[in-house]
């Protein structure tokens, strides 16, 4: 009788929980191989290599709800490298009241600092421009089925 009336009264059904997935998100294991060495060089750093290898580590972090990574997705709207190590990255979220707003902030920050390089971050979450599916890449614009 789940969802059907009783007495003109719903009668409950099963909960949302029950048909949704788990909303957790797992942070990826961050896998970026530090230069062979073993240690980052002293001394001034190149930050367009810094920043390729922030990119690939922002490569391994998923949306929860739409299953591309969040730098193909273009929510990361910039990446600034200083000579002393200190990024700076300007991202989005889908939207305001997007379920881990309060979490992936945190985990881009995190893969940034596990770059080699990286003496510090700081994540910026802008809302303007808002995003939409044209900033995403070609790629993974294909993948949604947008535009095509």
């Amino acid at each position: 009788m789940s969802g059907e009336f009783a007495g003109g009264r719903p009668v409950p059904g099963p909960g949302l929980d029950q048909f949704l997935p788990s909303m957790e998100v797992v942070e990826p294991d961050w896998v970026h191989v530090p230069p062979a060495v073993g240690e980052v060089p002293a001394g001034p750093i190149d930050p367009e290599a810094v920043k390729t290898a922030i990119i690939d580590n922002l490569l391994l972090i998923f949306d929860p709800e739409i299953p591309i990574n969040i730098y193909d997705l273009g929510l990361i709207y910039g990446i600034e490298v200083a000579e002393d190590g200190q990024a700076r990255v300007e991202m989005t979220l889908t939207a305001p009241n997007c379920p881990v707003a309060g979490s992936l902030p945190a985990m881009v920050e995190r893969g940034v600092r596990n770059v080699p390089g990286v003496s510090g971050c700081h994540v910026e979450l802008v809302w303007d421009p808002p995003w939409n599916l044209g900033m995403a890449s070609e790629d993974a614009q294909i993948a949604l089925g947008y535009g095509f």
